[in-house]
């Protein structure tokens, strides 16, 4: 399929080597580099996807690398190459000022913190972020033992060979800022859960780079230097649940955006519930769909609004994205062949107190220990249709054991 011409590689050579090219990954690599347009890589990309035929579902193989490279193909084919695997759901349902402080944020340069309580969706947005501001991204959760060579890079040992060498090692950010150099593309890095680590240590040498973009943070072994570029954005997520924004170093909110994820808008919050419902629940399952979407409502308002009847307030902030886990447990359990095939009703009470009371107490005080208990022994009155015994009970074992620590077990 050789170009004799000295033309570019039109859109009817390809139409014409496709058999050629679904076989050969190098000769599919040379028609991208030879492409005389736009739509000789869309019509390898986008319709015949020889990236996935080549490279596989997922991965930078030489297919997408020669995507990346082209001069001519648009940010949304390099996109689609970088982000082939990626699930993270298009629609973005965070409040309107919440998504428009955070692009704003972006777009000003600054690097942004999301935080919020658990289960807000932290991690999902800063994900969509970062795939509307730029071409790719990777995904890094922080630790207790990271350190500031996991952030822009280190010294780490080499035991290739028969002597025991050392190597420098790009860190998470310096890496992001390679892959945007390399492609010249806008890049994303995310750091999770970023109050895991000690962030004074871990970040000292970045706010220093923030503050002077220009010094070089890192050098690799071959005598590159690694400055921060203003194509890569830094989006970090944490849960308020570890640390509050008092609590952290001055340093961070100072050079950050800090970006709030906390209450979704009623309509939006059932939108979610509904589609996790629709997805894993409806198809697979006897269960009422109306029911198991009431009884999600009724779960989340009384963890983050109290009861009404009582005028008892808030238990505690509590995200809706941890009702996705409940639906694929129920999906699953309740299947044709499922543990829980014939016990449908009881399934509902066993992911409550798999997915939901764990995570509630496990940053419950005392008094808040009371109310979870208190709360779903009331919600398994309330839904006869549902046994939510197990979800209480080990609520109620979980306030026994305080009471017994603290004295007063009676």
């Amino acid at each position: 399929m050789s170009n004799s011409s000295g033309d570019g590689y039109t859109y009817e050579q390809a139409e014409d080597d496709i058999e050629i090219l679904q076989r050969v990954a190098g000769e599919t690599v040379e028609a991208i580099k030879n492409a005389e347009d736009e739509r000789v890589i869309e019509f390898l990309i986008k319709k015949k996807e020889l990236d996935i035929h080549h490279d596989g579902e997922r991965g930078l193989g030489q297919v997408r690398r020669a995507v990346l490279e082209s001069e001519i193909a648009s940010d949304e084919l390099k996109r689609i190459v970088s982000l082939r695997g990626d699930d993270t759901p298009t629609d973005v349902l965070v409040p309107r000022d919440v998504y428009q402080n955070a692009m704003v944020a972006l777009e000003a340069g600054k690097p942004v913190v999301l935080y919020g309580p658990t289960g807000t969706g932290k991690t999902t947005f800063a994900k969509q972020l970062a795939r509307e501001t730029g071409i790719g991204y990777t995904l890094n959760t922080a630790t207790p033992s990271w350190t500031p060579s996991d952030i822009i890079g280190g010294i780490s040992p080499d035991y290739t060979g028969d002597s025991l060498s050392y190597r420098t090692k790009l860190g998470c950010v310096s890496e992001a800022v390679q892959r945007a150099r390399e492609f010249d593309v806008k890049y994303g890095v995310i750091l999770d859960e970023i109050t895991r680590a000690d962030i004074s240590k871990i970040f000292g040498p970045l706010y220093t780079a923030i503050e002077n973009p220009h010094q070089t943070i890192f050098e690799t072994d071959d005598g590159n230097t690694i400055e921060l570029d203003e194509r890569v954005n830094i989006i970090c997520t944490m849960n308020m649940s570890d640390r509050t924004v008092n609590e952290l170093d001055n340093a961070i909110t100072r050079r950050f955006a800090m970006i709030e994820l906390d209450e979704y808008e009623e309509d939006k919050r059932r939108q979610l519930f509904k589609s996790w419902i629709d997805s894993h629940v409806s198809e697979q399952t006897d269960l009422d769909d109306d029911s198991i979407l009431h009884l999600f409502e009724r779960d989340y308002q009384g963890i983050n609004y109290g009861n009404e009847s009582t005028s008892q307030g808030p238990i505690m902030r509590f995200g809706p994205m941890h009702y996705r886990d409940v639906a694929v447990f129920l999906g699953v359990a309740c299947r044709e062949g499922g543990q829980y095939e014939y016990e449908q009703t009881d399934a509902v009470g066993q992911a409550f107190r798999t997915y939901i009371v764990p995570r509630l107490l496990n940053s419950a005080a005392f008094p808040q220990v009371e109310r979870i208990a208190e709360h779903y022994r009331s919600l398994n009155g309330e839904f006869e249709e549902f046994d939510l015994s197990p979800a209480a009970e080990l609520a109620e074992r979980e306030l026994e054991q305080e009471r017994r620590q603290m004295g007063s077990y009676e």
